[in-house]
């Protein structure tokens, strides 16, 4: 692991939020590193507002998004809400439809079959809602790069409306309406949402001529935030109030599909890290295992036992996911260890036979072993389809574009991606990959970085700074969970691993002159008890542990030297 602390920020910025907020300079240091500079932005950020929200109608073509639905309503048509298989798109579907259903009944879901059609919109969706007599299709978290889908709905007299925030290409499909901030031509001011939070600025333009204000849609936020976490999106601006808000909702009066997955767990207020590990994974499991269906069954189940019903089910396909991804992983590993490929700059790993719903999941296992570009690919029908994963700061997406003559399609961001190619492209566009990997990514990017925000003493921990430091959450990308480094620490000679298997360390730790002890865990650290026999430095984020009521402050290690 290499450490780097991150550069100071403007001292006559740390020195003013210090005075005006009364905090010490550490903390006024970490607001400036998320680009708070006035106490007015303080407040913003420590008190989110759903009046910091922007207008939906912003955002280029609501208007026309907005007009065509109140047409299919005024006309009695029937609309069908279309979403991709993952968290993202079943809470995005779940959120509109659920919202429409409320005031209008002719609303159906549709979401793709991971295995029989793949990513996005496909033609055997656009034929079911010729077959059903959809007119509208409101298409959520895909369909940016649909042209030619959007064209064959179109000659079937059906209209899109297009609700994503992936990269657009060169050309932009020819729906009624297409709403993505990511458009080079749209003025909304904040291009981060996820497709779930470009859903929950559709409705929130459809409540307006309904006299209904934000404060309505608030039961909707616990789906967005669901989304957010899982998406992995800046945790910045609207991302950030919605998740905060959204969060609000899970801990006090979430829908019962929530509520189901939450009875199952032995936790009573959840963080924007549990929903990450735990509700995530669950609704993931659906699309991975069987099929998205049963993701927007749960999270738009009026009836509580039904929801708990339907979330056993689902925790059954989790199991099976977690047992299928393991197994899948260590196949991946074996494959890389036999073909002498332990110091290539990328990993590319194929067998026709590996589940194609876990693929993306066994290349974040095969990133976080070898620690570069991954991909993972499977037999897909008459094409092999792969995940893609990426290392911080390179991006893979802008590999595979130069990598495109092998492929026939794909999809994604910076740091994960879908494709497909044909079997006979496999080995071409492995070695191209990489080609182009070994050019052009800095070498610095192959080892793993912890990012360290400040360099403090043990007895700054005080329950003051502590406090503070929780209202910076919800913690996410560009906001994430500040880490510290301490020098010249030494544990109190109690130090030991601990975990079924040792791989964890826990530690009494002391600092100088300074008599008290401060808990700390290490997660996967139990390797390295030997470095605590004399002086080390500590890298490490801040934690509430609670033992048997009682609640203390605890460092988790990141690494220690």
């Amino acid at each position: 692991m290499r450490w780097t602390l991150k550069p100071e920020p403007n001292s006559e910025v740390v020195q003013e939020l210090a005075r005006s907020l009364s905090i010490d300079k550490t903390l006024a240091t970490l607001l400036a590193q998320r680009n708070v500079s006035t106490f007015e932005e303080a407040k913003k950020f420590f008190r989110p507002s759903l009046e910091d929200l922007q207008d939906p109608f912003l955002m280029k073509d609501m208007n026309k998004a907005v007009q065509r639905i109140e047409k299919a309503i005024e006309k009695g048509e029937s609309i069908l809400v279309y979403g991709d298989y993952d968290v993202d798109g079943t809470t995005a579907v779940s959120l509109v439809s659920s919202y429409l259903k409320s005031f209008y009944n002719r609303v159906a879901t549709y979401i793709p079959d991971r295995y029989e059609e793949g990513y996005g919109i496909s033609y055997k969706g656009i034929d079911f809602a010729s077959d059903n007599d959809f007119s509208l299709i409101i298409a959520l978290d895909c369909g940016i790069k649909a042209i030619d889908k959007v064209a064959y709905a179109s000659k079937k007299n059906i209209d899109f409306i297009i609700c994503d925030h992936h990269k657009p290409g060169k050309e932009i499909p020819a729906a009624t309406a297409v709403l993505n901030p990511k458009q080079k031509d749209c003025k909304y001011p904040y291009d981060e949402l996820c497709g779930c939070g470009v859903g929950f600025k559709l409705i929130t333009a459809l409540a307006a001529s309904r006299n209904q204000t934000i404060d309505d849609l608030i039961p909707y936020l616990d789906l967005v935030a669901t989304a957010i976490a899982a998406d992995i999106v800046p945790m910045t601006g609207e991302n950030r109030v919605l998740a905060y808000f959204g969060l609000q909702v899970i801990n006090s009066n979430p829908r019962n599909g929530i509520n189901a997955i939450i009875h199952q767990l032995n936790k009573k207020v959840l963080t924007i890290t549990d929903v990450v590990f735990v509700i995530a994974p669950r609704i993931n499991a659906a699309g991975r295992m069987k099929h998205g269906n049963h993701a927007v069954e749960l999270l738009t189940e009026e009836n509580f036992e039904a929801a708990i019903t339907i979330a056993s089910s689902i925790e059954k396909y989790n199991l099976d996911r977690k047992e299928t991804d393991k197994k899948i992983t260590q196949e991946a590993l074996l494959q890389i260890q036999e073909n002498n490929e332990e110091d290539r700059f990328t990993t590319v790993v194929f067998h026709e036979d590996w589940h194609k719903g876990v693929i993306g999941i066994v290349a974040s296992r095969l990133t976080e072993t070898y620690y570069r570009p991954t991909l993972v690919f499977t037999k897909s029908g008459d094409t092999l389809a792969a995940s893609a994963r990426s290392v911080k700061g390179f991006d893979v997406y802008n590999a595979l574009e130069q990598c495109s003559e092998f492929i026939e399609q794909f999809g994604g961001h910076k740091y994960a991606a879908g494709l497909t190619l044909l079997p006979e492209n496999y080995q071409f566009f492995k070695t191209k990959f990489e080609e182009v990997v070994t050019k052009t990514i800095n070498p610095e990017l192959r080892t793993p970085e912890i990012l360290i925000d400040a360099e403090i003493e043990l007895s700054e921990i005080t329950p003051k700074f502590f406090r503070i430091l929780q209202q910076m959450a919800p913690f996410g990308p560009l906001n994430m969970k500040p880490v510290f480094k301490t020098s010249c620490v030494r544990d109190n000679g109690y130090g030991k691993q601990v975990g079924s298997d040792k791989s964890h360390l826990k530690l009494s730790i002391i600092q100088g002159s300074d008599r008290k002890t401060y808990n700390a865990i290490g997660f996967g650290l139990g390797n390295k008890l030997s470095h605590i026999q004399n002086d080390f430095d500590i890298a490490f984020s801040l934690d509430e542990n609670e033992w048997n009521g009682v609640k203390s402050i605890q460092l988790v290690l990141k690494d220690l030297i």
